[in-house]
Formats: C-alpha cells, structure tokens, sequence
C-alpha cells in the first residue's frame, strides 16, 4: 500500500509552521547566538526536505507543483551531511524569504486557507 501524500505534504507544512514559530520576534543576532534555536530550526528544514523527498517519490504529480522542490531537497542534505559548514546566514535567508511561500504553497496543495 502506498502512503498518501497528503502526510507528506502535513509534515512538511507542519515544520514550515514551527519553524516561523521558533523564529517569531527573534533577529539574526538572536539565531546566531542560540544553539538550541539554530539546532530546532535547522530540524525543522531537515523534515520539510526529507517529506518532500518522499513526496516526489510517491506522488511526482504533486511533488512538481512545488517551487524549487530540487533545492529544498538538496538544502536537508546539506543540513544533514555539510553540519560542520552549514551557513547560519543562508539558513536565516531561507527562512525569512522562502518559508512564507512554501507554506503557501503546501497550504493550497492541502486546500488549506493559511495566512
């Protein structure tokens, strides 16, 4: 029996939203100087990846409708593999620009109404 996308695609929003929610009120200054807050969000980005990843196998239909799908993949990889020479800035980048869109994203795959 194959498992249904739509689990893949509630992690991946789940740890979308957790990741805003960790970073809620914190700076930069504040992920760089926290190991806890970097070591939860880069978790975080970990599961959206490896979700998508099983997405794209399971459902490419779906898993095609999906901005930069490849990248994300590829970023959980780095996270995972390159720990020692993961960029703070980068993770930071990623999370203020392209999180609020994915979520959008998973959200209308869902057909969800999130804001």
């Amino acid at each position: 029996m194959q498992p249904d996308p739509r689990k893949y695609l509630w992690d991946a929003l789940h740890s979308v939203e957790l990741a805003q929610e960790f970073s809620r009120g914190k700076s930069f200054a504040d992920y760089e100087s926290d190991a806890m807050l970097r070591a939860a969000i880069e978790r975080q980005f970990e599961i959206i990846g490896e979700a998508l990843n099983h997405l794209s196998k399971v459902a490419p239909q779906i898993a095609s409708q999906i901005p930069e799908l490849p990248r994300i993949v590829a970023f959980r990889n780095i996270l995972i593999h390159g720990y020692a020479t993961v960029d703070d800035a980068l993770v930071w980048q990623v999370l203020s620009d392209k999180l609020p869109d994915l979520r959008c994203v998973l959200s209308r795959l869902l057909d969800l109404d999130h804001d």
